[in-house]
């Protein structure tokens, strides 16, 4: 069996932690293929005879309580109203237009949620568990929750086709995601809410449910972190007792979704029948003075650096001010010529057209860092909660110019 796996750990509380850097536009997880060559984008590879299976076990922790409801503790009803905000959760991101994970477009290819009654149903620490089952566990214990850790998503992807594992059937190319589990902490150290119950007093000191899990089933679907402050793959949590975005309704199911998510999610799962999210733009971030860059060492044999790496390059709609999507602009790679070069290259697409955008450029310093950005670890912190969670700033080294692609 051949496998490559990666694991996002996505931390909802009190530290921070170094990530391998993102790749390209936007945030995207990628594999390198055993065979060489450029990083792939991972993505799931899914049709109505071979949905996203998706399960959650219903082992839940009792002293103390892991997950808040209003529904009295080790009822039928306790888990209904969990199951509920799994499903809304799942929703926020098949409610998205313009995207094959849309469950009205594109019907059949999310599976009915399913559930699980042992403990440790998701990935172990040694991966030697892994069934293709796709779950999300509140009492499986782990050596990921390090401190400040909430929860962690673990992915496991393909690095050739033919690689397989449990139940997933043999990948058909590198990145094709194999399974992907999610475990949240618990052993006392956090308390999660369903959003009735986070509206109670005793919710007040909890963090959102639902918020955390839309944020950690992006991860499934193969999306990091993004630099946009709005955006619900944003690596800081919104503080105990508060939710991020809207709530999902019947007419936006989503609503915590922000623009840049919904770009991304479409970059990877693109509609082929959508006219109206197809633009793009390229480009360049390079320093002011182009010898800035001449002591770097060259990444790889004929390849220096050439360009800024871990600028965040984000496009706002004109008229309204809206942010509309955001990379993380560094490298690019040319399937003809690999490896990566790091030239600063940002590619932002699938942004509707019809519309002018500014375009502005600025270092990740200050309250998100470079580090924060990748996919093998990842991690959140709530605004205002600890001295390392500061107000960016600019690097006042930084004087980038962004070049447009192309002529």
């Amino acid at each position: 069996m051949k496998r490559a796996s990666a694991t996002v750990l996505v931390a909802l509380l009190f530290n921070t932690l170094a990530l391998d850097p993102a790749a390209s536009a936007y945030l995207i997880q990628t594999t390198v293929p055993q065979a060489g060559g450029c990083p792939q984008f991972d993505r799931w590879n899914l049709s109505v005879t071979a949905p996203l299976n998706r399960r959650w076990s219903t082992s839940l922790p009792l002293a103390p309580a892991t997950v808040l409801t209003v529904a009295a503790s080790q009822t039928d009803a306790q888990l209904a109203e969990i199951e509920q905000a799994i499903t809304d959760s799942f929703g926020a991101w098949s409610g998205v237009t313009g995207t094959t994970m849309n469950a009205t477009a594109y019907p059949g290819e999310i599976a009915p949620l399913a559930r699980a009654s042992g403990a440790n149903s998701c990935i172990n620490d040694a991966e030697s568990n892994a069934t293709g089952m796709n779950s999300i566990c509140f009492n499986q214990s782990s050596m990921g929750f390090t401190s400040g850790v909430l929860a962690f998503t673990r992915v496991l992807t393909a690095n050739a086709p033919g690689a397989s594992v449990g139940t997933s059937g043999p990948a058909a190319f590198a990145g094709q995601i194999l399974e992907a589990d999610t475990l949240f902490r618990n052993d006392g150290q956090a308390t999660f809410a369903t959003p009735a119950a986070l509206a109670t007093s005793q919710g007040q000191g909890a963090y959102d449910f639902e918020s955390l899990l839309t944020h950690e089933l992006g991860h499934w679907f193969a999306l990091d972190h993004s630099a946009v402050w709005r955006s619900i793959m944003w690596p800081y949590a919104p503080p105990p007792g508060q939710f991020l975005g809207q709530r999902p309704t019947a007419q936006a199911p989503d609503g915590p979704l922000a623009d840049d998510d919904r770009a991304a999610i479409r970059l990877l799962y693109p509609d082929p029948n959508d006219t109206v999210n197809v633009g793009a733009i390229r480009g360049q971030v390079l320093p002011a003075n182009p010898f800035a860059l001449a002591t770097i060492p060259a990444p790889s044999a004929g390849r220096s650096v050439t360009g800024i790496f871990g600028a965040s390059v984000v496009a706002m709609d004109a008229s309204t001010g809206a942010v509309i999507a955001g990379a993380l602009g560094g490298w690019s790679c040319s399937a003809a010529n690999p490896p990566p070069q790091f030239d600063g290259s940002f590619d932002i697409e699938r942004l509707p057209i019809g519309h002018s955008y500014l375009i502005y450029g600025e270092p990740i310093v200050g309250l998100a860092q470079p580090s924060d950005f990748g996919i093998t670890l990842g991690e959140i912190c709530p605004s205002g909660a600890i001295p390392a969670c500061t107000t960016p700033a600019l690097d006042t080294n930084f004087n980038p110019r962004i070049r447009p692609a192309g002529p």
